[in-house]
């Protein structure tokens, strides 16, 4: 009802209703992000209280993101099956859910259950698959820029919160650093629930920029379960190279992110004497121009050849990585590092996204990218476990800091094997 009015008052003004999905999109990402990527900046408080070690924490939480990243896929097909308005609601109960349950958590597998499973299935559910379906439904032009923004909220909600969370830790303890980003998730919720739409056509629109005179009707939705028809994108484009080397180069992406500098950067920066709460505000720099990177990422993959800018991405990532532990880790130092690496923290996804879109096509598209998604969450928690029990074993982080750089720099590589797109298909996927 509500969006049935607005839609028209808005055409009015000449604003098409995709933007308004682009910012309830980009609430519901942030936030449910922000409830996630705090739980990193809580490793060392409930530490301190339970007495659990390292290598236990970082379990839980590297179970959260291949959960995370496990459920891409399937949260490509739900999408198309259920709609994105349920699916939405779905996801932010859960992570609601488990975060609430995890205040009263006092066994190790309990913070394993909410933890790890409950806001890793919650935030799954979405991803960034969520932004990848939106840019593609809603928008025809400017579908790279819209991929931008909607990435770059996903990983800056990751890190915008830390600074509160940390000193809510600190002052308030930890549950009570969870409460900001789960009331964030409560609202984005509602706002969904109430404009949110699944297709131009139910407004009576077409697509932003799309040309044809006719509305363009809603596509039926998928035949089945929807766990077959992910399976079903998988084995087709398992059959081709691109994926693989989306797939290898995500995973890599997910190694020296997610797993790597999200869970364990406060840390690192604890074992060198830096206060948490500076080291949180570094990480929400990192937010912050990751915010402008990754907008200015899906400007760029509209207009220049996405192989190279993956290139540029992961080679200027790798060699970051590789001078991190030379810095002071004062915080005049860490900011520089903040600066280079957080305009170029997931700057990754509009080309990876634009480079799936133009080799299986416009339908296809955010299902093949659930399965590259899945790749990046397998790194990612393979660097937060391995991380995590290394700087057990070897009491510094170095050496994982040392691999994650040089990973980069072999991804980099791989990126320019891509075979570049047919002149065919890529108007159909532009």
């Amino acid at each position: 009802m509500l969006a049935a009015r607005l839609a028209p008052a808005l055409a009015r003004r000449g604003i098409h209703y995709g933007w308004v999905m682009v910012a309830l999109t980009f609430l519901v990402s942030l936030s449910s992000a922000g409830a996630m990527g705090i739980l990193g900046a809580l490793l060392l408080p409930l530490q301190r209280e339970t007495g659990w070690d390292t290598g236990a924490i970082s379990g839980a939480l590297a179970l959260r993101l291949l959960l995370f990243g496990m459920m891409a896929p399937f949260a490509a097909a739900l999408l198309q099956r259920y709609g994105l308005r349920r699916i939405v609601l779905a996801a932010l109960s859960f992570v609601i859910f488990g975060c609430l349950v995890s205040t009263r958590m006092t066994a190790l597998w309990q913070l394993w259950l909410c933890w790890g499973v409950l806001t890793g299935l919650g935030t799954g559910m979405t991803a960034l698959v969520l932004g990848a379906t939106v840019a593609n439904r809603w928008f025809v032009q400017r579908r790279g820029l819209v991929l931008g923004m909607l990435t770059a909220a996903n990983a800056t909600g990751q890190l915008a919160f830390l600074p509160l969370a940390a000193w809510l830790a600190q002052s308030e303890g930890w549950r009570a650093a969870m409460m900001p980003g789960l009331a964030a998730c409560a609202l984005s919720g509602l706002l969904m629930w109430l404009l949110g739409r699944d297709h131009p056509s139910e407004l009576g629109l077409n697509a932003y920029g799309e040309t044809a005179a006719a509305i363009a009707p809603r596509p039926a939705a998928p035949a089945g379960n929807a766990v077959r028809n992910a399976f079903a994108a998988l084995a087709d484009a398992a059959g081709t190279r691109t994926f693989w080397i989306l797939f290898a180069t995500f995973l890599i992406c997910g190694l020296s992110t997610n797993g790597l500098i999200q869970t364990h950067f406060i840390p690192l920066c604890s074992d060198f004497g830096m206060a948490e709460v500076e080291a949180a505000s570094v990480l929400a720099m990192m937010g912050a121009f990751d915010f402008v990177g990754t907008i200015l990422s899906g400007w760029l993959s509209d207009r220049y050849d996405n192989r190279r800018l993956l290139f540029w991405y992961y080679g200027l990532r790798g060699l970051s990585l590789l001078v991190l532990p030379m810095s002071s880790f004062s915080l005049y130092g860490l900011s520089l590092f903040a600066v280079f690496y957080g305009l170029d923290w997931i700057a990754t996804v509009p080309p990876t996204v634009k480079l799936a879109g133009q080799a299986f096509g416009r339908e296809r598209a955010p299902l093949v990218f659930g399965w590259v998604f899945t790749a990046h969450q397998l790194g990612a928690a393979v660097a937060a476990l391995g991380v995590g029990l290394s700087r057990d074993a070897l009491a510094s982080y170095l050496p994982a800091f040392y691999t994650a750089g040089a990973a980069c720099l072999v991804a980099a590589l791989l990126a320019l094997t891509i075979r570049r797109p047919s002149p065919a298909a890529a108007p159909a996927a532009a």
